[in-house]
């Protein structure tokens, strides 16, 4: 059963797709976790995330670690599965949330009043593919599989 759980595709692609998806969103963790990168920190992001957005601090506890441990075990290749749908949830919250009412551009030229969604699908098409296929060619998930086929 674990096996399966941490069995991967050999190819590039995955590697490619976690290792990308990770450096992207482990900004936006590093903000909320660490105050890194002109974030508030923890306390701050947990404050916002329950009073501007009424989400239980369980889940606001979640979003945090996903995208700052989540993004760290995407780059490595750990638990995989796992830190993509993190991310990829957390990606339909934001959506849900913030971004929908925007549209789905960016905001390229600052007109608009905050950032649309086309960002959030494709990090959660690139979650979805890693959830399908695994952490790819060098990942920590890959070594376990190995291990757990002997």
């Amino acid at each position: 059963m674990f096996r399966k759980f941490f069995a991967t595709d050999k190819g590039l692609s995955g590697t490619i797709l976690r290792v990308l998806l990770g450096i992207v969103i482990f900004p936006h963790g590093a903000q909320k976790l660490l105050g890194w990168f002109g974030g508030g920190g923890f306390n701050a992001s947990m404050r916002w995330l329950e009073s501007s957005h009424h989400i239980p601090t369980i889940f606001a506890l979640l979003a945090i670690l996903a995208e700052s441990v989540g993004a760290v075990a995407l780059i490595a290749g750990f638990f995989t599965r796992v830190a993509a749908l993190a991310i990829s949830v957390n990606m339909v919250v934001a959506v849900a949330l913030v971004h929908w009412k925007v549209g789905f551009f960016m905001n390229w030229g600052g007109t608009a009043k905050g950032e649309g969604f086309e960002y959030h699908i494709l990090a959660m098409a690139i979650g979805v593919a890693l959830m399908i296929m695994g952490g790819g060619r060098w990942s920590v998930d890959g070594v376990i599989a190995k291990k757990l086929k002997r």
